[in-house]
């Protein structure tokens, strides 16, 4: 397949490139290709002509999109339609990337893809609209929603790791609930989706639950880090954008479909760490 990776350069797109060498890749960054630019999409799909789209550009600055509405609509929303409407036109198909944040986190029982939305951040409305409009726009479409990512970048675990080498106790949050997700099993999910042609919305996270102190605990146990790790409450560590308090989605979809192939989270930690 020819493949069009957009946000080449993120966290998933990184992955995405490593594990789909057995296919023609085109990686596009924010410097290749303005996705916010309806010709120089247009443009850039003439020149490149691919037969599947990942979509893994996104603004992901949760926090500053509170106070940039339109930058995050421009790139969530706008970005996404102008790919969605050049798939449609080149026959190609796309899969869109999106978020545990379209719902409130109010749920205290799994996610499901059919579950009611209720974004509670512009970072989250924003993601909700950018799904609905590859919906309207595109049949063949793959909407597949992760949470916690990490990988190659700035995430999480790096922030963890690097802040244990210079403090003896970290404040974490432990009243926000999860699923820590690897980007090398997010990618491999949406691979093994391009390998089929069950279109629709997906939950793509690794398995099991934990709240972001239950996360850092956990990494500096497999790490062998001797750090005092103390749960704080949300309010006690306040952030301009509402966090979702149990977003733990449940991979129905792909269970009903092609399969799931996520790990525990802890042993997709493990593999990380050791790299």
């Amino acid at each position: 397949m020819k493949i069009l990776v957009t946000g080449a350069n993120g966290q998933l797109g990184r992955e995405i490139a490593i594990q789909g060498r057995g296919h023609e890749l085109i990686l596009a960054d924010s410097d290749t290709l303005d996705i916010t630019n309806a010709e120089d999409v247009k443009s850039y799909f003439s020149d490149v002509k691919p037969q599947v789209v990942i979509h893994c550009a996104a603004y992901t600055n949760v926090d500053g999109a509170e106070t940039d509405f339109d930058g995050a609509f421009r790139v969530n929303v706008v970005g996404a339609q102008n790919i969605a409407a050049r798939c449609l036109e080149a026959g190609a198909r796309m899969v869109y990337v999106s978020t545990d944040y379209v719902f409130d986190g109010e749920n205290q029982e799994l996610y499901r893809e059919f579950d009611p939305v209720n974004p509670q951040s512009v970072y989250g409305r924003t993601k909700l609209q950018g799904e609905e409009i590859v919906r309207q726009i595109l049949g063949r479409h793959f909407i597949v929603r992760t949470a916690w990512l990490y990988g190659d970048g700035n995430n999480f675990v790096r922030t963890m790791l690097k802040l244990a080498e210079t403090n003896d106790t970290l404040r974490v949050v432990h009243d926000q609930v999860g699923t820590p997700t690897s980007t090398v099993d997010l990618a491999k999910v949406i691979l093994k989706l391009l390998s089929s042609d069950s279109y629709g919305t997906y939950h793509a996270t690794c398995k099991g639950q934990c709240s972001w102190y239950e996360f850092a605990c956990e990494i500096f146990r497999q790490t062998g880090k001797k750090i005092n790790v103390v749960p704080v409450t949300t309010e006690e560590f306040p952030r301009p954008a509402k966090r979702p308090f149990h977003s733990v989605l449940d991979n129905y979809m792909l269970r009903m479909t092609v399969g799931d192939p996520m790990r525990d989270w802890q042993a997709a930690l493990s593999e990380y760490l050791k790299k």
